[in-house]
């Protein structure tokens, strides 16, 4: 089957839209900013001092307190809050009913990133604007704008959910820079001559984000001129079979886009040959066999709704959010969850290829690392848990199974042990020895591997059991990433004439155990998307094999929760709900 890529694009540099809302919310705020504008005409300037008092009490009882509730709101971060004001002399900050009104629209928009505008308060803000020449309303409006600001920019720029609470094996860097104040990017953000312009410049997004924003939208619309019908259980539906449900299955693929817009069919129960490639492009878009045949699998897959793959598109959005701050030009990905590696250079996705990752009961785990060395014909040292698990019951059953693996035990002076001298069947959990498989076509990791040092013990490598990347699911390993052409993401990573693919298959053809060196360290990036988005407007989906998504999803449907970037995380109390 014809795969597509582990990501529509790299990560890198752009700039996001200015998100449209509908007619009725862009209504609503424009007679919201008319009123606006006639109270901020009608303030005098001592309402205005009046107003900064009043901003300075409420945030001497943020400070004192550590709770300031404004009309239900709980305003959160009082260190970003407090220094904001007081570096303009607790003055209003929301005087100008042009930026207001972008504001307003920004936070209306959230829905298009996957957030949700009321974690921005959005009807409070818009409501009842006419009070605003009351110098306390005045005072508790533009507290709400900048709070709201706050939570818009953390949300787009480090995600709502912290992945530390998700993710056991989280490393990446999420957090201010350490030449990043927070409180001058906030005044710098009101003081731009556009809000939008100056939160796409300082929040990471590029194609690989739009892309799926793009793809949200069109799901959404998908959802509110009704969804796609579901299709009703009954034998596996092939070509040439007649059935009522064939009728279903058009209209569904239809609606998706993977079968074309047209006139009903001649004969609509008939599974005709032109609906077959449609079936057989939903597949691939699916990771399901790409056989054109309607089985258990893939109905399941026809029969998630419309809602479902709207979550999907959310929950790699906020994902990529989590990860986009700390994406470099060139790096190696891998999808755990769509089975595929991909090599970025210079923010462009210049390489890819199928792999086979962790199986649910050892999974492979997400985090960061950073690639140093390839190695040649390796050797594999058997780790605890495959030995424990997987090696010892065969052992207990073939006396002959080291033997035939070229596996060598060693004891733990390093010497060489005879296999036959060991009374294997008396080890349940720790083994005194280390089992060392020797370089060869067996070999577990094939013929090289690709090293990120990291305490999880994970690498990229080649393997010896080739048949396992023609299966649309692969999570067959043992935790580590097996690469269906490893030589070539070898070639690409050590980026050196001397050693292209020629150079690299004569060193292995020595039977030689080498290691080279990267000339330039690459990271390595391990992510799960469960949704990807391409230039095309190709949507890939792929099952939760992990389990993931209904964890995240609660969180990112849950309520507020403020993390403090890891540079100022010392200092302050952990997060908190809002």
């Amino acid at each position: 089957m014809t795969e597509g890529r582990i990501l529509p694009e790299p990560i890198g540099p752009g700039n996001d839209r200015l998100h449209k809302f509908s007619p009725d919310t862009r209504g609503r705020l424009c007679r919201w900013v008319g009123v606006v504008v006639l109270a901020a005409l009608a303030v005098p300037a001592a309402a205005m001092d009046e107003a900064a008092g009043i901003i300075r009490d409420r945030l001497a009882t943020l400070r004192d307190t550590g709770r300031l509730e404004i009309e239900g709101v709980i305003l959160g971060r009082e260190d970003i809050l407090t220094e904001f004001y007081a570096r303009r002399a607790w003055a209003p900050a929301w005087t100008d009913p042009a930026r207001i009104a972008e504001l307003t629209g920004l936070l209306a928009g959230a829905g298009d990133h996957g957030l949700e505008p009321e974690d921005f308060f959005l009807s409070r803000i818009t409501a009842d604007g006419a009070a605003a020449a009351d110098p306390g309303r005045t005072a508790d409006r533009d507290l709400l704008l900048t709070e709201a600001l706050i939570r818009y920019g953390y949300q787009r720029r480090f995600g709502k959910v912290d992945p530390t609470e998700l993710e056991p094996a989280w490393n990446f860097r999420r957090g201010f820079a350490d030449d990043e104040d927070p409180v001058m990017l906030l005044a710098a953000a009101i003081e731009a001559p556009s809000l939008a312009a100056r939160l796409a410049e300082e929040i990471p997004g590029g194609p690989w984000y739009r892309q799926l924003q793009q793809a949200l939208v069109r799901y959404r619309a998908i959802a509110a001129a009704g969804g796609w019908p579901q299709i009703g259980p009954g034998p596996v539906l092939r070509v040439g079979d007649r059935d009522a449900r064939v009728a279903q299955l058009r209209e569904r693929l239809r609606l998706e886009g993977d079968a074309a817009a047209g006139g009903p069919a001649a004969e609509a129960d008939l599974f005709d040959e032109p609906l077959a490639p449609a079936v057989r492009g939903f597949q691939a878009r699916h990771a399901l066999a790409a056989d054109a045949e309607v089985g258990p699998a893939t109905l399941r897959e026809l029969n998630v709704p419309v809602s479902g793959r709207i979550d999907q598109l959310r929950l790699s959005l906020e994902r990529v959010r989590w990860v986009a701050g700390d994406a470099p030009a060139t790096y190696v990905v891998v999808n755990v969850a769509g089975f595929r590696v991909g090599y970025v250079r210079e923010h462009r996705l210049a390489w890819q290829s199928r792999v086979v990752v962790g199986r649910a009961a050892r999974q492979t785990p997400i985090f960061r690392g950073l690639m140093t060395y390839i190695e040649l014909n390796p050797t594999w040292t058997v780790p605890p848990t495959i030995l424990r698990e997987d090696i010892l019951p065969k052992l207990r059953h073939d006396p002959d199974y080291l033997r035939r693996e070229r596996i060598t035990v060693l004891d733990r002076a390093g010497r060489a042990v005879d296999p036959a001298s060991v009374d294997w069947s008396a080890y349940r959990r720790g083994v005194p020895y280390t089992l060392r498989q020797e370089p060869g076509p067996a070999n577990a990791l094939g013929r090289i591997k690709l090293m990120f040092p990291n305490p999880h013990a994970v690498y990229l490598h080649d393997t010896p059991a080739r048949g396992l990347f023609d299966r649309p699911e692969r999570t067959f390993s043992s935790g580590c990433i097996r690469v269906e052409d490893p030589l070539a993401l070898a070639e690409r990573v050590l980026d050196d004439p001397r050693w292209d693919r020629a150079a690299l298959e004569a060193a292995i053809a020595t039977g030689t155990t080498r290691r080279v060196s990267l000339p330039v360290p690459v990271p390595v990036l391990l992510v799960y998307l469960t949704g990807t988005a391409e230039a095309d407007g190709t949507v890939r989906f792929f099952r939760d094999v992990y389990g993931r998504d209904p964890s995240l999803l609660a969180a990112l449907d849950g309520p507020v929760r403020l993390v403090l970037p890891a540079r100022a995380a010392a200092a302050k109390p952990g997060p908190r709900s809002l």
